[in-house]
């Protein structure tokens, strides 16, 4: 196996790894911040697609248009979803926050199917699909896109956790929420910008990736998981940690299809996951108790 193929798995698994990183995070968010795992998160990632096809499509946006639209509406189902389904719960316990998650996501996903069919649809890329030669390995201007709207979205993540008054708010609860609501923090505020700040999150991951992969009613599944899978390895950390471990995972899947087969491309994800769980629960950073939010 020459180097300039394993250069080429790298470069397209790092792009498919901040995609992971960006899910990831959205996961992340909401935990520390509610102690929920949102299993509908992959589904904001497919809303997002496909909110952009529908404005590309029927309004006859231009595509710079129809993305800030689609992000938006994400944002507001996030919020519903966690008005509606998240605040009436009344001393939930875990099993029920993760029936209820499940719940939202198959509603989300069959309602999608119900408007948009079972079709599966593709995003026009944003800049062309010439190839860029990187050393002797080529990559499409949507990877440079997607890393570079990756690195944005993160550098405006921790801008806004460490240096913005209701950040730095999400973070109090998330470290003793009791002790934030005792100095007036409203606690179910701060709840609701972590929906708000996940879907937005998972919309923006699922818009920039669907001009390379489509995108269609049932992607978020497979990408929601492997986000959380992401969120795992990086210890359910909504710092750089996640972000190590949606890259660690993009490569190693994208090494792994490449190498040995690209039926096994879903499973090693998976397999990562279970290692991790048994190996290391707490994440390959978990010690990092100072990055989480």
């Amino acid at each position: 196996m020459q180097l300039d193929q394993i250069l080429q798995f790298a470069l397209s698994g790092l792009s498919t790894g901040a995609i992971y990183a960006l899910i990831g995070i959205g996961f992340s968010i909401i935990y520390n911040s509610t102690g929920i795992i949102n299993f509908a998160q992959g589904e904001f990632v497919m809303l997002g697609g496909m909110l952009t096809l529908f404005f590309i499509g029927l309004l006859q946006l231009p595509l710079w248009a129809a993305i800030p639209c689609a992000v938006l509406v994400c944002t507001l189902a996030g919020m519903l979803f966690e008005r509606l389904a998240i605040r009436p719960l009344r001393k939930p316990t875990p099993i029920n926050l993760v029936i209820i998650t499940i719940g939202g996501s198959i509603f989300i996903r069959g309602l999608s199917m119900l408007l948009w069919g079972k079709d599966t649809h593709s995003l026009p890329s944003f800049s062309g699909d010439e190839p860029i030669t990187i050393a002797n390995a080529t990559i499409l201007p949507q990877h440079l896109w997607i890393l570079g709207i990756t690195l944005v979205i993160i550098g405006a993540n921790k801008f806004f956790f460490y240096h913005t008054i209701s950040g730095k708010a999400m973070r109090a609860c998330s470290y003793n929420s009791r002790a934030a609501g005792l100095v007036g923090i409203d606690v179910r505020r701060m709840v609701l910008f972590s929906f708000v700040i996940s879907s937005a999150m998972g919309a923006m991951a699922g818009i920039i990736v669907a001009p390379l992969t489509m995108t269609s009613y049932d992607v978020g599944i497979m990408l929601g998981l492997k986000g959380f899978c992401a969120a795992i390895i990086g210890g359910m950390s909504s710092g750089i940690a996640t972000v190590i471990g949606g890259l660690i995972l993009g490569i190693l899947e994208s090494l792994g299809a490449g190498l040995i087969s690209s039926g096994y491309k879903d499973a090693i994800a998976f397999i990562i996951l279970l290692l991790i769980l048994f190996i290391r629960p707490q994440g390959l950073f978990g010690k990092a108790e100072s990055e989480r939010v």
